[in-house]
């Protein structure tokens, strides 16, 4: 289940208490699903209880367990919990977890972008000329594009002709395809959008020349470190070490593509099933619209690059346990955690995709 699922679902349990009179509230568009804060516990959390708490004239609590009360009625909850000021804590049965894993991989590395088309909006992106500021614009258009947004990207001087060979910053582009698609059939389109990258400030210039780092590292060099902290370079972004956070996400996602191979040849294939002890993963993976979304609001690529680290991460635990050993046979289990590999595969080879670097099959 996506936390689009889950905030449809959420917003359903409010509609109901409202239609039964136990809150005199306006439903909302929607309601935000994210991984549980500190205290918390279960696969997601909503703070929806504290959203309407003011509306309804009730303690936030009493409106926690008005909702909690319907959504334990929902068969793809194993527990409702609430915690600290109201926010309802959801638990989720294994066969949501098969339910993510097919969207992913029927959205391949599209999962997480606009599935509407042309958002509407118009940005033009304007930045210094200078090698940090124009590689974070040409990442932040890039995720603006997946979101449904048409992307213009400006640079206010002359940028070096190596940074589109070398970095592969292509500040020419004027919007995604989708976006000249569907730009004249969505109706009118919203006033242009004109944002400095970043919204306040630029990036803390680079101290030194990425060029000689290559695409891959020199791109992870300069998005990976929030805008305000100072880039390493040169830096050693593809050595090959558990304490290089690029490494860990290439190597995640190589390893995925050798599991497929290997089950391959052993003859069973991916299907979505339960998944025990994956939860991090699972989380991980349902996070990553949100995350997509969220980096394209406040033009933050280091939000998706520190968010593919912990699909990495997450995913590492599950891989050794993929394909049977010695004389075991391959069984539901291995085809469903083969299943959940190559949809973290998925997302990390998307997520690199909008960073505008290789996710290369073998390590």
């Amino acid at each position: 289940m996506t936390p689009a699922e889950l905030s449809r679902t959420v917003l359903h349990a409010v509609r109901r208490a409202v239609d039964e009179g136990e809150l005199s509230v306006t439903v909302p568009e929607r309601a935000v699903i994210a991984p549980p804060g500190p205290g918390g516990c279960g696969d997601y959390a909503t703070s929806i209880a504290l959203q309407l708490a003011r509306a309804a004239g009730r303690p936030p609590l009493d409106v926690a367990e008005i909702l909690r009360a319907r959504l334990l009625g929902e068969q793809r909850f194993t527990d409702v919990v609430v915690t600290g000021p109201g926010f309802l804590n959801l638990s989720l049965r294994g066969t949501a977890s098969a339910g993510l894993v097919e969207e992913i991989l029927r959205r391949g590395r599209r999962y997480g972008h606009a599935t509407t088309g042309f958002s509407g909006a118009a940005v033009r992106l304007r930045c210094p000329a200078e090698v940090r500021a124009v590689v974070v614009a040409d990442a932040v258009a890039r995720v603006l594009r997946s979101q449904g947004d048409s992307v213009r990207v400006e640079c206010e001087g002359r940028p070096a002709p190596q940074w589109e060979s070398v970095l592969g910053a292509d500040l020419a582009t004027r919007g995604s395809r989708t976006a000249d698609r569907d730009v004249t059939t969505r109706g009118p389109r919203i006033a242009d959008r004109d944002v400095t990258v970043p919204p306040v400030s630029v990036p803390v210039p680079a101290p030194g020349d990425p060029l000689p780092l290559g695409r891959d590292a020199g791109r992870w060099a300069l998005l990976h470190p929030a805008a305000h902290d100072r880039p390493r370079i040169p830096g050693d972004h593809l050595v090959q070490r558990e304490s290089n956070p690029l490494f860990r996400v290439r190597y995640a996602h190589a390893r995925t593509r050798a599991l497929l191979r290997n089950a391959a040849d052993l003859g069973f294939h991916p299907e979505p099933g339960p998944v025990s002890e994956a939860e991090a993963l699972v989380v991980a993976l349902g996070d990553h619209p949100r995350v997509l979304a969220a980096t394209a609001t406040h033009h933050t690529p280091d939000r998706l690059a520190r968010h593919l680290v912990t699909v990495a991460d997450a995913a590492m635990p599950l891989l050794p346990a993929v394909l049977p050993l010695g004389e075991e046979k391959p069984s539901a289990a291995h085809r469903a955690r083969l299943a959940l590999a190559e949809a973290a595969g998925t997302v990390l080879a998307g997520g690199l995709s909008l960073l505008g670097i290789d996710a290369p099959d073998h390590l």
